[in-house]
């Protein structure tokens, strides 16, 4: 069975509230940075620096993180795991990093993303925005920012399509 429970216009007035929500909060955009976690954050975390670019008028750094050699599953994945590319070509030391994600579920996708950072740099501090949380946590993390607050049975998947990869936005609940 599957079931869209976000439309395109459901996820543009999501990221939009998530973009107004980190100015907001963070009192404007000083020594703000937006990182994407490969790869539908990444996707996600463009959209959001071009909302705040063109409400602040001011340009906010923006980066891409892969996570793969991070995650504590990844030799149970494959013993060749992809490895995507890292491109944050500015200094997080000191920043205030929003990292963002398509969907949190576990909390062990961010787990790595923090250790990954961490390598790179000391940012101020770190905050977390994601289109979907689907709940289910096993370590204690938690988004700042959300798009969709979900509870979702064990035998169902959230499978966000985004343009950039998909040709088209919207999110599907699906049972297996």
């Amino acid at each position: 069975m599957k079931k869209q429970i976000m439309s395109a216009d459901d996820i543009s007035r999501s990221i939009n509230r998530i973009a107004m929500q980190i100015v907001e909060n963070n009192h404007g955009v000083a020594n703000l940075a937006i990182i994407g976690i490969h790869t539908g954050g990444v996707f996600l975390a463009d959209r959001i620096q071009k909302i705040i670019q063109e409400q602040e008028k001011i340009d906010v750094p923006t980066g891409s993180l892969d996570i793969t050699l991070y995650r504590d599953d990844w030799s149970l994945v494959t013993q060749n795991p992809v490895v995507k590319k890292t491109n944050i070509d500015f200094t997080i030391e000191g920043m205030v990093v929003v990292l963002v994600d398509d969907v949190i579920f576990t909390g062990r996708t961010i787990r790595a993303a923090l250790d990954a950072l961490m390598d790179i740099g000391r940012p101020r501090c770190i905050q977390l925005a994601t289109l979907v949380d689907r709940g289910s946590r096993e370590l204690p993390i938690q988004s700042d920012y959300v798009g969709l607050d979900l509870q979702v049975a064990e035998n169902e998947h959230v499978h966000v399509r985004l343009a950039e990869s998909d040709g088209h936005d919207e999110i599907i609940l699906e049972s297996r």
